[in-house]
């Protein structure tokens, strides 16, 4: 054997060792382990709890089962909730898999959703909306300085209804300040804050409410928390 024959011989094997054994022979790393879950319930699972599509390999990941068995089982699940007449269907989107409300089954989700928002509000809420309104910006504190009982729970039901948002931090106090939105405007009826009813001379002045940031404590029976939603509520933004 002559010394260049020796020297092929030894890159070869170095070319062996670095580059790994074949990929078509390579093996899923999962394959000996045995999956934790059954297949197609941790499938649904994952789905359930997803806000966007998911690729088949992602939900291999999460399964612990093949990316070929899991888009098999995908497509065999699509087809079952077909043939069941189910209220949803399960689709490929996007390039990804995810839930999806029947297209005949719209109606019963729009109007589950507008209800919830056409609701009318309570006396408190209607209250709480107009101290914001003529007082704005304006911290919770202060909201439950001028009404007097704590309005934790009312303002949450304003902000998720859309009537009101943050605006920034008290500068001195660092608290949350609120203000009303545009869609309460729409609501109401006017283009501008300018345009609303001149009420706030009846409203005190926050110079003559005691340190009102200081004041709303939840623990304190004397400002119990008033109820989002009451039965025979009337009124609406």
């Amino acid at each position: 054997m002559t010394e260049s024959d020796i020297g092929m011989e030894l890159d070869e094997a170095e070319e062996a060792l670095t580059s790994g054994p074949d990929p078509e022979l390579r093996t899923d790393p999962t394959a000996d382990q045995a999956p934790a879950f059954d297949l197609r319930p941790a499938l649904e699972a994952v789905l359930m709890v997803a806000d966007m599509p998911l690729d088949h390999l992602t939900l291999a990941s999460a399964v612990g089962y093949p990316p070929g068995e899991v888009t098999a089982a995908l497509r065999a699940l699509a087809d079952e909730y077909a043939g069941q007449d189910r209220g949803f269907d399960l689709r490929n989107v996007a390039g990804g898999w995810r839930y999806y409300t029947r297209e005949e089954y719209a109606g019963v989700v729009e109007r589950f959703v507008l209800d919830g928002q056409q609701a009318r509000l309570t006396q408190a809420a209607l209250e709480t909306l107009a101290v914001v309104a003529y007082k704005q910006p304006v911290s919770r504190a202060r909201v439950s300085a001028v009404r007097g009982v704590n309005v934790d729970g009312v303002m949450r039901t304003l902000v998720s209804r859309g009537l009101v948002e943050e605006a920034g931090h008290d500068a001195e106090t660092t608290a949350v300040l609120y203000r009303t939105t545009s869609y309460f405007l729409e609501r109401i009826g006017v283009a501008s804050l300018a345009d609303l009813p001149d009420l706030a001379p009846y409203l005190p002045e926050m110079a003559d409410l005691e340190d009102p940031d200081g004041a709303e404590d939840p623990d304190d029976p004397g400002h119990a928390d008033e109820p989002e939603q009451t039965s025979g509520s009337t009124g609406t933004p």
